[in-house]
């Protein structure tokens, strides 16, 4: 068939069979490079009739015409390190936003109406895509976000051999930038310094199953991993005000023989009486002692078990 016509490429019955999927990048730019763009008397025929006919075959037929303009716009932005075809893909969907929006009786071609819908569209999605950590929220970081890089590239090609080299912006072209952008210098200089770090992945990137060191390892804090702080917490009831109250269920006698084996440090970090001096004061064995002793654990056990 021969796709040198509007009416042979255009009219046929599934004109978007001749678009190949998005997988075969190469063949799609090819085969949208080949689609004729429409005349003016045709872009607007179509455009009126999805205007007042809600014809969708009409709007099908705009959007084909123009998927090139969407493949040269994408190509500006390949230097942020995502998939050409992610951004032909997001660019589409904004070419169709276009579309439907389109009013023919303005007096403009649908490529420059469309144009700022397809950008539009690719920085939506690359803000959102390229950092983890959302980078531009407000309308002005949007435009530094997208301007800094060019705009860098022409203060080095108006520079000095010496000063080519540099990566940083200087104070003065900080303020020149910051001015032109209307941000602050202070904005510029944060922008700089994010989109010159990177994204660093926590968790081992391997594929052969072998333990790897990664990020995770080292940058986990035990300290506010949520069990680690429930038994924290209970620990510190346990040993604060549960104590004081699993001892008063004690008679003085257990206490004190509790509190002189488990409670007490000396100046010179020993601890209290043993079962052989407890043993001599009450006049009972120290087997004796060793009895009450373990009672009085299981009364203050059995008082802690509300709180634990």
């Amino acid at each position: 068939m021969n796709l040198s016509s509007p009416s042979a490429a255009l009219s046929i019955r599934d004109p978007w069979a001749l678009v190949p999927s998005l997988g075969n990048l190469d063949a799609y730019i090819s085969a949208v490079n080949r689609l004729p763009m429409l005349t003016s008397e045709e872009e607007q025929q179509f455009a009126r009739r999805l205007r007042d006919e809600a014809d969708v075959q009409s709007a099908g037929r705009l959007v084909l015409s123009h998927l090139r303009l969407v493949v040269s716009v994408s190509r500006q932005y390949l230097g942020y390190g995502l998939p050409h075809g992610d951004l032909i893909q997001e660019g589409n969907i904004g070419l169709m936003k276009a579309v439907k929006r389109f009013d023919p009786d303005q007096g403009v071609r649908l490529v420059s109406y469309a144009l700022h819908w397809i950008k539009a569209e690719i920085h939506e999605y690359i803000l959102k895509n390229w950092r983890m950590v959302k980078l531009a929220t407000t309308k002005a970081q949007r435009k530094l976000f997208f301007n800094l890089r060019s705009m860098k590239q022409s203060f080095k090609s108006g520079a000095s051999d010496a000063d080519a080299h540099r990566n940083t912006l200087s104070s003065a072209e900080v303020a020149q930038m910051a001015a032109k952008l209307n941000v602050k210098p202070a904005e510029v200089i944060e922008m700089e310094t994010r989109l010159s770090g990177g994204d660093v992945a926590l968790d081992p990137q391997t594929d052969d199953n072998e333990e790897s060191y990664a990020p995770i390892a080292y940058l986990a804090d035990d300290a506010s991993e949520p069990t680690r702080v429930l038994e924290a917490r209970r620990r510190d009831a346990l040993s604060g005000d549960g104590l004081v109250m699993a001892l008063e269920v004690l008679d003085a006698r257990s206490r004190r023989i509790v509190e002189e084996r488990w409670l007490k440090v000396n100046d010179d970090n020993s601890g209290g009486m043993t079962l052989h001096d407890l043993a001599a004061e009450y006049g009972v064995s120290a087997e004796r002692i060793r009895q009450i002793e373990v009672a009085a654990m299981k009364k203050m056990r059995k008082a802690l078990e509300p709180a634990v």
